[in-house]
């Protein structure tokens, strides 16, 4: 994950125990993956990454950080992995040699196959949303190997107790194990049938790069980045599906937003205040031509991703926030609520709606989703700021300060607090 360079790791300028914790977090779901491809196992890949964190924190404050600190973390986890390989290998000889029967060990190399995506981070996703999994236990596993995030973070993102998430990721790294799920990229129907979550887990990936749900940062590029890459990826792998290509080009259009969207010091910049000049033009180019791909693909109605991509669009395409397109964004939500009926999609709706028609219609459509986003620290947000269009400033203020108190992310807080003392200046 290509967030840190080997060169910001040198050992004379690096807090050796600051850089493993910044690395092991963002190399560690390559790391499992990689070991996974040699164990067959992603709870024995899972332990075999943390035993090479713990080699790291025993040598890098006493010999410095190397220069390449992914690499470094690779090849210890690896080096255990082909051990305990070699080790199953000489029991099982010598189980045989006394004649018992032992189950055959998977080889070390893989066979060619020229159908064969030489990917492990794929590879990994389509493991983790095997069908023998729950769908709430796919995506809080792949979560955990693919996005790097504890489990704390997880339950944060889902609303539930963080002893529930663990519960669901031990529970399903078990049953993968029992299972003898493969680790591979499934072909034919299975592939199809297993589609939708591997398309959900990638969306989920991403968007806790592009808002981390807490911690100080409030991007986390290399989630952004190895997200965007399965993408476009998946896209390769799949040209016929047009939900790939609209989930590829949605991620292409927001990720050409990422350099506008902090300010100097990191803090959040709205997207009504960014520098759409620092937009990466590239990228939404690559946005426009999976859309394309998307729209060619189809036939029948547009599904989710492609309904989000085009939404992207329209900001992409839009030169000034002002120039935005509302009125069709609105349209564009309204016929993705039919399609995958959320609050969360409502509630974006409800912000079209407001540039579309003005505050007071989307400040209806909010109060209807209140019972349904109890915790969620966007509703308060967004209400805060429909009411401090209508001049009802102290209730906006109040409804900010509230949205600072359910936001885990410390810039997301600093943002709301500083929009609640703007609210209750007037």
């Amino acid at each position: 994950m290509g967030a840190v360079s080997p060169q910001s790791q040198s050992p004379g300028d690096t807090d050796p125990r600051h850089a493993i914790e910044t690395v092991f977090r963002i190399e560690s779901p390559r790391v499992v993956a990689g070991v996974t491809r040699v164990v067959r196992d992603v709870g024995i890949a899972e332990e075999l990454a943390q035993d090479a964190l713990v080699a790291a924190l025993e040598q890098w404050p006493r010999d410095g950080v190397p220069d390449n600190p992914g690499a470094w973390l690779m090849t210890a986890a690896r080096r255990r992995a082909v051990d305990l390989v070699r080790r199953r290998e000489n029991y099982a000889r010598k189980l045989q040699e006394i004649g018992r029967e032992v189950p055959q060990t998977v080889p070390f190399d893989e066979p060619a196959d020229p159908d064969d995506i030489d990917d492990d981070l794929l590879r990994l996703v389509f493991t983790t949303c095997h069908p023998v999994l729950s769908a709430e236990a796919r995506v809080a596993l792949t979560l955990r190997l693919l996005g790097g995030l504890t489990t704390a973070e997880i339950a944060r993102a889902f609303l539930v107790p963080e002893t529930t998430i663990a519960q669901r990721i031990v529970r399903a790294k078990r049953t993968l194990a029992t299972r003898n799920v493969a680790f591979e990229v499934p072909y034919g129907p299975e592939r199809e049938a297993r589609l939708a979550d591997v398309l959900d887990v990638i969306y989920l990936v991403f968007n806790e790069g592009y808002a981390a749900t807490a911690g100080d940062d409030w991007l986390r590029p290399g989630l952004c980045e190895d997200a965007l890459r399965l993408a476009r990826v998946l896209a390769g792998l799949m040209p016929k599906e047009p939900e790939v290509h609209g989930l590829a080009a949605l991620l292409e259009f927001q990720s050409s937003r990422s350099a506008a969207r902090t300010g100097p010091d990191g803090e959040p910049v709205l997207l009504r205040d960014q520098n759409r000049r620092r937009w990466n033009r590239m990228l939404i180019a690559r946005g426009v031509t999976a859309l394309t791909r998307a729209d060619a693909t189809a036939g029948g109605a547009p599904g989710p991703y492609v309904l989000q991509a085009t939404i992207a669009a329209c900001h992409a395409h839009a030169y000034t926030y002002e120039e935005t397109d509302w009125a069709t964004i609105a349209t564009l939500y309204g016929l993705l609520t039919a399609r995958a009926p959320s609050p969360v999609v409502e509630l974006n709706r409800a912000v079209a709606v407001s540039m579309a028609e003005g505050p007071e219609a989307a400040l209806e459509i909010v109060d209807t989703l209140a019972p349904h986003l109890l915790d969620y620290h966007l509703l308060p947000s967004v209400r805060g700021d429909l009411l401090h269009r209508l001049g009802r400033t102290t209730e906006a203020a109040a409804e900010f300060e509230r949205a600072a108190a359910l936001a885990r992310n410390e810039r997301e807080r600093e943002l709301l607090l500083s929009r609640a003392r703007e609210a209750q200046a007037g």
